[in-house]
Protein backbone atom coordinates (compact mmCIF):
# COMPACT_ATOMS: atom_id res chain seq x y z
CA UNK A 1 0.00 0.00 0.00
CA UNK A 2 1.88 3.11 -1.04
CA UNK A 3 1.07 6.35 1.43
CA UNK A 4 0.22 9.06 0.45
CA UNK A 5 3.52 12.37 1.37
CA UNK A 6 2.99 15.37 3.38
CA UNK A 7 6.23 17.23 3.82
CA UNK A 8 8.41 13.42 2.77
CA UNK A 9 6.45 12.19 5.48
CA UNK A 10 3.57 9.62 5.40
CA UNK A 11 -0.02 10.84 5.78
CA UNK A 12 -2.28 8.87 7.86
CA UNK A 13 -4.11 6.62 5.18
CA UNK A 14 -7.94 7.03 7.03
CA UNK A 15 -6.77 10.46 8.68
CA UNK A 16 -6.00 9.42 12.10
CA UNK A 17 -2.53 8.98 13.75
CA UNK A 18 -1.76 6.42 16.65
CA UNK A 19 1.51 7.30 18.68
CA UNK A 20 3.31 3.86 18.97
CA UNK A 21 5.74 2.39 20.57
CA UNK A 22 7.80 -0.88 19.48
CA UNK A 23 9.90 -2.17 21.88
CA UNK A 24 12.80 -4.41 20.04
CA UNK A 25 14.49 -3.92 17.15
CA UNK A 26 14.78 -6.97 15.49
CA UNK A 27 13.04 -8.17 12.16
CA UNK A 28 9.49 -7.92 13.70
CA UNK A 29 10.26 -4.64 15.06
CA UNK A 30 11.76 -3.02 12.22
CA UNK A 31 9.20 -4.54 9.78
CA UNK A 32 6.04 -3.01 11.64
CA UNK A 33 7.53 0.42 12.05
CA UNK A 34 8.24 0.18 8.50
CA UNK A 35 4.84 -0.52 7.75
CA UNK A 36 3.07 1.31 10.59
CA UNK A 37 4.92 4.69 9.49
CA UNK A 38 3.73 3.97 5.72
CA UNK A 39 0.09 3.47 7.30
CA UNK A 40 0.34 7.39 8.54
CA UNK A 41 1.20 6.50 12.46
CA UNK A 42 4.21 8.13 14.35
CA UNK A 43 6.69 5.17 15.73
CA UNK A 44 8.98 5.19 17.93
CA UNK A 45 11.12 2.21 18.29
CA UNK A 46 12.82 1.27 21.55
CA UNK A 47 16.16 -1.02 21.62
CA UNK A 48 18.33 -2.63 24.17
CA UNK A 49 21.36 -3.22 22.26
CA UNK A 50 23.73 0.27 21.23
CA UNK A 51 23.73 -0.43 17.98
CA UNK A 52 22.84 -2.92 15.06
CA UNK A 53 25.38 -5.66 15.12
CA UNK A 54 26.42 -8.50 13.61
CA UNK A 55 25.05 -11.09 15.67
CA UNK A 56 23.35 -14.64 14.29
CA UNK A 57 25.01 -15.34 10.68
CA UNK A 58 23.04 -15.43 7.59
CA UNK A 59 19.23 -16.30 6.80
CA UNK A 60 16.73 -17.01 4.40
CA UNK A 61 14.46 -14.71 3.20
CA UNK A 62 11.68 -16.39 1.52
CA UNK A 63 9.32 -15.00 -1.00
CA UNK A 64 6.64 -14.59 1.67
CA UNK A 65 8.76 -11.81 2.99
CA UNK A 66 11.21 -10.80 0.05
CA UNK A 67 7.75 -9.68 -1.73
CA UNK A 68 6.78 -7.37 1.40
CA UNK A 69 11.04 -6.20 1.16
CA UNK A 70 10.31 -4.99 -2.60
CA UNK A 71 7.38 -3.11 -1.46
CA UNK A 72 8.91 -1.27 1.15
CA UNK A 73 11.45 0.50 -1.28
CA UNK A 74 14.50 -1.28 0.43
CA UNK A 75 18.13 -0.05 -1.06
CA UNK A 76 19.92 -0.48 -3.79
CA UNK A 77 22.93 -1.56 -1.53
CA UNK A 78 20.43 -4.32 0.56
CA UNK A 79 19.13 -6.05 -2.65
CA UNK A 80 22.82 -6.15 -3.51
CA UNK A 81 24.10 -7.81 -0.61
CA UNK A 82 21.98 -10.98 -0.85
CA UNK A 83 23.01 -13.95 -3.07
CA UNK A 84 20.61 -15.66 -5.03
CA UNK A 85 20.74 -19.71 -5.00
CA UNK A 86 20.90 -21.71 -8.00
CA UNK A 87 20.11 -24.82 -6.24
CA UNK A 88 19.18 -26.80 -3.34
CA UNK A 89 21.32 -30.27 -2.22
CA UNK A 90 19.93 -32.45 0.36
CA UNK A 91 22.91 -34.81 1.07
CA UNK A 92 24.34 -37.64 3.05
CA UNK A 93 26.42 -36.81 5.62
CA UNK A 94 28.56 -39.39 5.39
CA UNK A 95 29.32 -39.02 1.82
CA UNK A 96 28.00 -36.07 0.30
CA UNK A 97 25.48 -38.09 -1.86
CA UNK A 98 22.74 -35.98 -2.57
CA UNK A 99 19.42 -37.67 -1.77
CA UNK A 100 17.28 -34.61 -3.33
CA UNK A 101 18.25 -31.65 -5.86
CA UNK A 102 16.01 -28.52 -6.97
CA UNK A 103 18.19 -27.61 -9.88
CA UNK A 104 16.94 -24.22 -10.54
CA UNK A 105 15.65 -23.62 -6.57
CA UNK A 106 15.83 -19.76 -7.23
CA UNK A 107 14.01 -19.14 -10.11
CA UNK A 108 11.46 -22.21 -10.23
CA UNK A 109 10.67 -20.20 -6.74
CA UNK A 110 10.21 -17.06 -8.44
CA UNK A 111 8.22 -18.34 -11.12
CA UNK A 112 6.04 -20.00 -8.92
CA UNK A 113 5.37 -17.45 -5.72
CA UNK A 114 6.29 -14.04 -7.68
CA UNK A 115 9.29 -13.15 -5.39
CA UNK A 116 12.65 -13.92 -4.86
CA UNK A 117 14.78 -16.14 -2.44
CA UNK A 118 17.56 -14.16 -0.83
CA UNK A 119 20.21 -16.09 1.05
CA UNK A 120 21.39 -12.63 3.23
CA UNK A 121 23.03 -11.55 6.45
CA UNK A 122 21.04 -11.09 9.46
CA UNK A 123 22.63 -7.92 9.92
CA UNK A 124 22.63 -6.91 6.22
CA UNK A 125 18.19 -7.04 6.56
CA UNK A 126 18.74 -5.38 10.00
CA UNK A 127 20.41 -2.34 8.27
CA UNK A 128 18.19 -2.06 5.10
CA UNK A 129 15.01 -2.03 7.12
CA UNK A 130 16.32 0.18 9.63
CA UNK A 131 17.67 2.46 6.85
CA UNK A 132 14.53 2.26 5.27
CA UNK A 133 13.04 3.10 8.35
CA UNK A 134 14.71 6.25 8.97
CA UNK A 135 13.79 7.41 5.58
CA UNK A 136 9.91 7.45 6.82
CA UNK A 137 10.56 9.21 9.86
CA UNK A 138 10.33 6.36 12.64
CA UNK A 139 12.14 7.56 15.88
CA UNK A 140 14.94 5.42 17.31
CA UNK A 141 16.52 5.08 20.78
CA UNK A 142 19.41 2.58 21.19
CA UNK A 143 20.77 1.35 24.09
CA UNK A 144 17.46 1.47 26.04
CA UNK A 145 16.62 -1.42 27.76
CA UNK A 146 12.83 -1.68 28.97
CA UNK A 147 12.15 -2.76 32.68
CA UNK A 148 8.82 -1.79 32.82
CA UNK A 149 5.96 -1.92 30.79
CA UNK A 150 2.49 -0.52 31.80
CA UNK A 151 0.64 -2.31 29.11
CA UNK A 152 -2.66 -0.63 29.99
CA UNK A 153 -1.30 2.72 30.26
CA UNK A 154 0.61 2.42 27.22
CA UNK A 155 3.13 3.49 29.08
CA UNK A 156 7.18 1.69 28.78
CA UNK A 157 9.71 2.56 31.06
CA UNK A 158 14.12 2.16 30.43
CA UNK A 159 16.60 0.91 32.63
CA UNK A 160 17.84 4.63 32.54
CA UNK A 161 14.78 5.95 33.73
CA UNK A 162 13.26 7.53 30.49
CA UNK A 163 9.51 7.27 29.84
CA UNK A 164 7.47 6.53 26.75
CA UNK A 165 3.88 6.88 26.01
CA UNK A 166 1.75 5.71 23.21
CA UNK A 167 -1.58 4.87 22.37
CA UNK A 168 -0.34 0.88 21.47
CA UNK A 169 3.06 -0.80 22.66
CA UNK A 170 4.51 -3.35 20.11
CA UNK A 171 6.37 -6.14 22.08
CA UNK A 172 8.98 -7.25 19.34
CA UNK A 173 11.37 -7.88 22.39
CA UNK A 174 12.28 -10.95 20.87
CA UNK A 175 12.87 -14.92 22.14
CA UNK A 176 14.19 -13.57 26.19
CA UNK A 177 10.67 -10.65 25.83
CA UNK A 178 10.15 -8.60 28.59
CA UNK A 179 7.03 -7.60 26.97
CA UNK A 180 5.69 -10.89 27.14
CA UNK A 181 6.37 -11.28 30.80
CA UNK A 182 4.23 -8.19 31.54
CA UNK A 183 1.22 -10.04 29.06
CA UNK A 184 1.55 -13.75 31.05
CA UNK A 185 2.20 -11.72 34.72
CA UNK A 186 4.72 -14.19 35.58
CA UNK A 187 8.02 -15.18 35.14
CA UNK A 188 8.70 -17.12 31.21
CA UNK A 189 11.53 -18.28 30.54
CA UNK A 190 13.14 -19.81 27.11
CA UNK A 191 13.11 -23.71 27.24
CA UNK A 192 15.85 -25.57 25.89
CA UNK A 193 15.47 -27.55 22.41
CA UNK A 194 18.18 -30.13 23.12
CA UNK A 195 20.25 -28.85 20.06
CA UNK A 196 22.84 -26.42 20.19
CA UNK A 197 23.95 -24.81 16.68
CA UNK A 198 27.57 -23.51 15.70
CA UNK A 199 27.72 -20.47 13.59
CA UNK A 200 30.43 -19.79 11.26
CA UNK A 201 31.04 -17.13 8.39
CA UNK A 202 34.19 -18.06 5.76
CA UNK A 203 34.85 -15.29 3.02
CA UNK A 204 35.51 -16.80 -0.48
CA UNK A 205 38.94 -14.91 -0.45
CA UNK A 206 40.07 -16.57 2.51
CA UNK A 207 39.63 -19.96 0.98
CA UNK A 208 42.55 -21.16 -1.17
CA UNK A 209 40.58 -24.35 -2.15
CA UNK A 210 39.28 -23.59 -6.00
CA UNK A 211 36.62 -25.92 -5.86
CA UNK A 212 35.59 -24.57 -2.36
CA UNK A 213 35.49 -21.52 -3.12
CA UNK A 214 33.40 -21.58 -7.04
CA UNK A 215 31.06 -23.21 -4.39
CA UNK A 216 30.21 -19.63 -2.77
CA UNK A 217 30.86 -17.84 -5.60
CA UNK A 218 28.18 -19.92 -7.45
CA UNK A 219 25.89 -20.01 -4.38
CA UNK A 220 23.78 -22.90 -3.76
CA UNK A 221 22.32 -24.35 -0.51
CA UNK A 222 23.15 -27.80 0.99
CA UNK A 223 21.70 -29.91 3.83
CA UNK A 224 23.45 -32.65 5.19
CA UNK A 225 21.57 -34.80 7.12
CA UNK A 226 23.13 -37.05 10.08
CA UNK A 227 22.44 -39.28 13.10
CA UNK A 228 20.76 -36.26 15.64
CA UNK A 229 22.92 -33.60 13.35
CA UNK A 230 22.37 -31.82 10.81
CA UNK A 231 24.56 -28.81 8.80
CA UNK A 232 23.72 -26.32 6.43
CA UNK A 233 25.73 -24.24 4.00
CA UNK A 234 24.36 -21.00 1.95
CA UNK A 235 26.46 -18.11 0.24
CA UNK A 236 26.09 -14.39 1.45
CA UNK A 237 26.43 -10.98 0.35
CA UNK A 238 26.77 -11.19 -3.60
CA UNK A 239 28.57 -14.80 -3.44
CA UNK A 240 31.61 -13.67 -1.32
CA UNK A 241 30.91 -15.07 1.87
CA UNK A 242 29.95 -18.45 3.26
CA UNK A 243 27.88 -19.12 6.06
CA UNK A 244 27.59 -22.82 8.17
CA UNK A 245 25.50 -23.65 10.58
CA UNK A 246 26.28 -27.17 12.09
CA UNK A 247 23.82 -28.49 14.19
CA UNK A 248 24.76 -31.11 17.38
CA UNK A 249 23.18 -31.78 20.40
CA UNK A 250 23.62 -29.44 23.09
CA UNK A 251 25.99 -29.28 25.62
CA UNK A 252 25.66 -26.22 27.15
CA UNK A 253 25.44 -25.64 30.58
CA UNK A 254 21.78 -24.51 31.63
CA UNK A 255 21.63 -20.78 32.01
CA UNK A 256 24.36 -20.50 29.25
CA UNK A 257 23.09 -19.57 25.50
CA UNK A 258 26.27 -18.86 23.66
CA UNK A 259 29.83 -19.57 24.03
CA UNK A 260 33.11 -19.41 21.93
CA UNK A 261 33.73 -22.66 21.15
CA UNK A 262 36.92 -23.82 18.96
CA UNK A 263 37.91 -25.10 15.65
CA UNK A 264 39.08 -28.83 17.14
CA UNK A 265 35.96 -29.10 18.76
CA UNK A 266 33.89 -29.13 15.34
CA UNK A 267 36.68 -30.83 13.42
CA UNK A 268 36.34 -33.60 15.61
CA UNK A 269 32.57 -33.49 15.85
CA UNK A 270 32.28 -33.67 12.14
CA UNK A 271 35.25 -35.79 11.61
CA UNK A 272 33.29 -38.51 10.04
CA UNK A 273 30.93 -36.55 7.32
CA UNK A 274 31.33 -35.62 3.90
CA UNK A 275 34.97 -34.21 2.77
CA UNK A 276 32.85 -31.02 1.04
CA UNK A 277 31.53 -29.96 4.62
CA UNK A 278 35.35 -30.96 6.71
CA UNK A 279 37.40 -29.45 3.72
CA UNK A 280 35.14 -26.15 4.46
CA UNK A 281 35.81 -26.45 8.14
CA UNK A 282 39.86 -26.41 7.86
CA UNK A 283 39.99 -23.07 6.67
CA UNK A 284 37.66 -21.80 9.68
CA UNK A 285 39.60 -19.51 12.17
CA UNK A 286 36.41 -18.35 14.37
CA UNK A 287 33.12 -20.22 15.53
CA UNK A 288 30.26 -19.77 18.32
CA UNK A 289 27.80 -21.90 19.52
CA UNK A 290 24.60 -20.86 20.43
CA UNK A 291 21.54 -23.22 22.42
CA UNK A 292 18.83 -23.03 20.18
CA UNK A 293 15.74 -22.57 22.54
CA UNK A 294 11.70 -21.85 22.12
CA UNK A 295 8.83 -21.48 23.35
CA UNK A 296 5.24 -22.87 24.72
CA UNK A 297 2.00 -21.39 22.77
CA UNK A 298 0.65 -18.77 24.95
CA UNK A 299 -3.86 -18.11 24.86
CA UNK A 300 -3.78 -14.77 23.80
CA UNK A 301 -1.19 -11.97 21.87
CA UNK A 302 -2.83 -8.70 23.08
CA UNK A 303 -4.16 -7.82 26.34
CA UNK A 304 -8.03 -7.35 27.09
CA UNK A 305 -7.97 -3.29 26.78
CA UNK A 306 -6.42 -4.12 22.85
CA UNK A 307 -3.70 -1.56 23.23
CA UNK A 308 -1.09 -4.09 23.23
CA UNK A 309 0.54 -6.64 21.51
CA UNK A 310 3.34 -9.17 20.65
CA UNK A 311 5.11 -10.28 17.39
CA UNK A 312 7.84 -12.10 16.49
CA UNK A 313 9.38 -14.52 18.30
CA UNK A 314 8.49 -12.81 21.36
CA UNK A 315 5.00 -14.44 20.88
CA UNK A 316 5.77 -17.54 18.35
CA UNK A 317 9.64 -18.17 18.56
CA UNK A 318 11.28 -20.97 15.79
CA UNK A 319 13.78 -23.07 15.54
CA UNK A 320 15.88 -22.28 12.29
CA UNK A 321 14.65 -25.50 10.90
CA UNK A 322 12.51 -24.38 7.92
CA UNK A 323 14.22 -20.86 7.80
CA UNK A 324 10.95 -19.11 8.77
CA UNK A 325 11.81 -17.38 11.97
CA UNK A 326 12.93 -13.99 10.38
CA UNK A 327 9.87 -14.66 7.56
CA UNK A 328 7.35 -15.02 9.86
CA UNK A 329 8.34 -11.72 11.99
CA UNK A 330 8.25 -9.50 9.09
CA UNK A 331 5.00 -11.23 8.07
CA UNK A 332 4.15 -10.05 11.55
CA UNK A 333 5.08 -6.68 11.03
CA UNK A 334 3.66 -5.88 7.85
CA UNK A 335 0.06 -7.46 8.66
CA UNK A 336 0.13 -5.64 11.69
CA UNK A 337 1.02 -1.95 9.99
CA UNK A 338 -1.73 -2.58 7.20
CA UNK A 339 -4.41 -3.21 9.82
CA UNK A 340 -4.03 -0.11 11.59
CA UNK A 341 -3.59 1.92 7.95
CA UNK A 342 -7.45 0.94 8.15
CA UNK A 343 -9.08 2.23 11.48
CA UNK A 344 -10.59 5.82 11.68
CA UNK A 345 -10.19 6.09 15.11
CA UNK A 346 -8.60 5.05 18.56
CA UNK A 347 -11.72 2.98 19.35
CA UNK A 348 -11.00 0.75 16.33
CA UNK A 349 -7.59 -0.37 17.98
CA UNK A 350 -8.72 -3.51 20.07
CA UNK A 351 -10.62 -4.34 17.06
CA UNK A 352 -7.58 -4.05 14.70
CA UNK A 353 -5.23 -6.20 17.66
CA UNK A 354 -8.24 -8.61 17.24
CA UNK A 355 -7.93 -9.06 13.70
CA UNK A 356 -4.50 -9.14 13.59
CA UNK A 357 -4.44 -12.00 16.25
CA UNK A 358 -6.81 -14.37 14.06
CA UNK A 359 -4.71 -13.51 11.05
CA UNK A 360 -0.93 -14.39 12.39
CA UNK A 361 -1.60 -16.83 15.57
CA UNK A 362 -3.11 -19.59 13.58
CA UNK A 363 0.03 -19.42 11.14
CA UNK A 364 2.73 -18.05 13.52
CA UNK A 365 2.02 -21.01 15.39
CA UNK A 366 1.56 -23.74 13.11
CA UNK A 367 4.96 -22.78 11.51
CA UNK A 368 6.56 -23.02 14.77
CA UNK A 369 5.39 -26.38 15.49
CA UNK A 370 6.32 -27.70 12.22
CA UNK A 371 10.05 -26.37 12.81
CA UNK A 372 9.94 -28.18 15.95
CA UNK A 373 8.67 -31.74 13.50
CA UNK A 374 11.70 -30.85 11.46
CA UNK A 375 13.90 -31.84 13.85
CA UNK A 376 13.21 -35.23 13.76
CA UNK A 377 13.24 -35.55 10.16
CA UNK A 378 16.79 -33.70 9.82
CA UNK A 379 18.42 -35.68 12.64
CA UNK A 380 17.49 -39.96 12.03
CA UNK A 381 20.01 -42.39 12.74
CA UNK A 382 20.95 -44.82 10.24
CA UNK A 383 18.32 -47.59 9.90
CA UNK A 384 15.06 -47.93 8.16
CA UNK A 385 13.13 -44.87 8.98
CA UNK A 386 16.30 -42.61 7.43
CA UNK A 387 16.35 -45.25 4.64
CA UNK A 388 12.30 -44.56 3.91
CA UNK A 389 13.29 -40.96 4.38
CA UNK A 390 15.97 -40.78 1.80
CA UNK A 391 14.38 -42.56 -0.45
CA UNK A 392 11.46 -40.28 -0.53
CA UNK A 393 13.67 -37.47 -1.16
CA UNK A 394 15.72 -39.47 -4.12
CA UNK A 395 11.85 -40.02 -5.79
CA UNK A 396 11.09 -36.46 -5.67
CA UNK A 397 14.59 -34.61 -6.74
CA UNK A 398 14.10 -32.53 -9.78
CA UNK A 399 10.52 -33.14 -9.94
CA UNK A 400 7.72 -30.63 -10.31
CA UNK A 401 5.77 -32.44 -7.56
CA UNK A 402 5.94 -31.39 -3.98
CA UNK A 403 7.15 -33.81 -1.83
CA UNK A 404 3.99 -35.13 0.49
CA UNK A 405 3.90 -38.00 2.76
CA UNK A 406 5.89 -38.04 6.10
CA UNK A 407 8.34 -35.73 5.46
CA UNK A 408 7.20 -32.61 3.77
CA UNK A 409 8.99 -29.56 2.88
CA UNK A 410 6.52 -26.69 3.42
CA UNK A 411 6.21 -23.25 5.15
Amino acid sequence: MAAKQLNGLPEATNGYRLNIIVVGGGMGGLSASIQCALSGHHVTVLEAAKELAEIGAGLQVSPNASRLLLKWGLSESFWSSAARPNSLNFRRYSDGKILFREQNYGSDMKRKYGSEVLNISRADVQKGLYHRAQELGVKFHFGTRVIEVDMYGGRVTSAAGLEFQGDLVIGADGIWSRCREVLLGKQDHPEPTGDLVYRIMLKAEDVPDGELRDKIINPEINFWFGPDSHAISYSIRGGTVLGLGLIRPDDLPPGVSKKQSSVGEIKELFRNWDPILTRYLDHVKHVEKWKLMHRQEVETWINDKGNFVLIGDSSHPMIPYLAQGANSAIEDGATIGLLLGKITSKSQLPQALQMFQTIRKVRGEAIARESLKMRAVNHMRDGPEQQERDSLFEKYSDSKRKIEGKFPLSW
